[in-house]
């Protein structure tokens, strides 16, 4: 019973029978391939404009070279203090960034909200050689808490941003299970709603290692291709990631793994909210699942051979457990982990 993470689970079969069909020939390298066009012309029509396209192995390069076109050395980047760019990361946007300061704002179940980004923004006076100058907010759809922003949330944010002449990314690690959540269209919930530059994630979601950085305004990719060659992230081979993606956005694969994912977690959500002494900490608008149970029951679970994370620090004899679904977790698990904490 593995709910540690979805990058436990493996590659789905449609994105292995990609790979392998592209196992022999030639391609131009260094994504002059079709395959690689094609995914561009995929996300364009997906997101009903002309975006810009570029595969990268990982979600931490795509939202490390994405911020750093973004943001000057001098610059500020907004997030929440649970971001995975501030929690997880090691640094990698200040690193790409060369020195750019990473502001981290609390708010509830994991979203920022205009006030929060305000009051953040009262603490760096634009124009003084003394402070890091606001350059890019970050958002993360679906956030750490498995919670999602609705587009009207982002608008109003992504407006705040704008008017005080900064950027706005999204951290799109679950981009696929967040869409299914809100039941919006991908243009809605992003250049709709403000967002200049998304890490559009696969990985998680049944690609062995595959992320794009996607731009929605020519203007903004500035020089990412020079910043993503230097960084060893160019791929020579790139046609091998762009088959993931292909694969992955091919016959709506990604929507429906995203689906049956997001479904498992309402499932197992609704059953341990029936089990005495547990309580679900965050609403469940994706893929994730934070209970809040006795330490006991944890342990009781474990022994059981449930995996999963503690969130935070324990406190009072009780433990936030972090439960992830993935589009492989088998149904019976979920009903095994519902049993075992009854």
């Amino acid at each position: 019973m593995n709910f540690a993470s979805d990058n436990h689970y493996g590659a789905a079969p449609e994105i292995l029978r990609a790979l392998a069909a592209i196992g022999t020939g030639t391609e131009p390298a260094y994504g002059d391939d079709a395959i690689t066009r094609r995914v561009g012309d995929r996300l364009s029509t997906i997101f009903e404009r002309e975006v810009f396209v570029y595969p990268v192995i990982n979600g931490t390069t795509a939202n490390s070279l994405g911020l750093a076109t973004l943001t000057p050395p001098h610059g500020a980047i907004f997030c929440h203090a649970e971001a995975h760019i501030a929690v997880d990361e090691c640094g990698a946007p200040e690193f790409f960034t060369h020195g750019a300061k990473l502001a981290t704002l609390d708010g509830e179940d994991g979203k920022l909200t205009p006030a929060a980004l305000q009051q953040g923004l009262r603490r760096f006076h634009k124009g003084s050689v003394h402070h890091s100058q606001p350059a890019a907010l970050s958002l993360t759809q679906s956030t750490e808490l498995g919670t999602v922003y609705a587009p009207d949330e982002l608008e109003a944010l992504g407006a705040l941003a704008h008017e005080h002449g900064m950027k706005v990314h999204m951290d799109g690690a679950r981009f696929a299970n967040a869409l299914v959540g809100l039941g919006c269209s991908p243009a809605e919930m992003t250049w709709k709603s403000g967002v200049d530059v998304l890490s559009f994630g696969a990985t998680k979601n049944g690609a062995l290692a595959a992320e794009a950085v996607v731009f929605f305004n020519k203007d903004d990719v500035r020089d990412f291709e020079f910043r993503r060659k230097k960084s060893g992230h160019l791929l020579s081979k790139m046609r091998f990631v762009s088959a993931q993606l292909d694969a992955y956005l091919a016959d709506d694969l990604w929507l429906a793994n995203a689906r049956r994912a997001n479904e498992l977690a309402q499932r197992l959500a609704q059953g341990l909210a029936q089990v005495a002494d547990i309580r679900i900490a965050h609403p469940v608008s994706a893929n994730a699942v934070f209970a809040s149970m006795p330490q006991a029951t944890a342990d009781r679970l474990r022994k059981a051979g449930a995996k999963f994370y503690d969130w935070g620090v324990p406190s009072d004899g009780r433990v936030l457990a972090r439960l992830m679904l993935s589009f492989a977790t088998p149904e019976a698990d979920v009903a095994k982990l519902i049993e075992a904490a009854d």
